[in-house]
């Protein structure tokens, strides 16, 4: 199960660095929004899968609130579910 945490973080943090370095230039400098919304929607189920997830794993595994919020926090800052992968990767094994 942290298995698939690990892999949907990076899915997710890759549609989040996806969004705001393609999809909001275009929108912005090429008149394109309609790359926001497609990224961005893409982004969002990706979002609440992990946060889902995340959710399931912190009851499975007992993980108390603090490191919870931790992994949630990171998924809100870029690059930060690829920090977030080497101490799941440590818990993984």
């Amino acid at each position: 199960m942290i298995k698939n945490l690990r892999i949907l973080g990076n899915v997710e943090g890759i549609s989040y660095l996806l969004l705001l370095c393609v999809a909001m230039p275009l929108k912005y400098l090429a008149d394109m929004p309609l790359a926001v919304r497609v990224v961005g929607m893409g982004h969002g189920v990706l979002f609440i899968a992990y946060c889902i997830l995340l959710a399931l794993c912190m009851r499975r595994f007992k993980w108390s609130l603090g490191f919870g919020i931790y992994l949630f926090v990171a998924t809100l800052i870029p690059f930060g579910t690829f920090v977030t992968d080497r101490r799941l990767k440590q818990m993984e094994s």
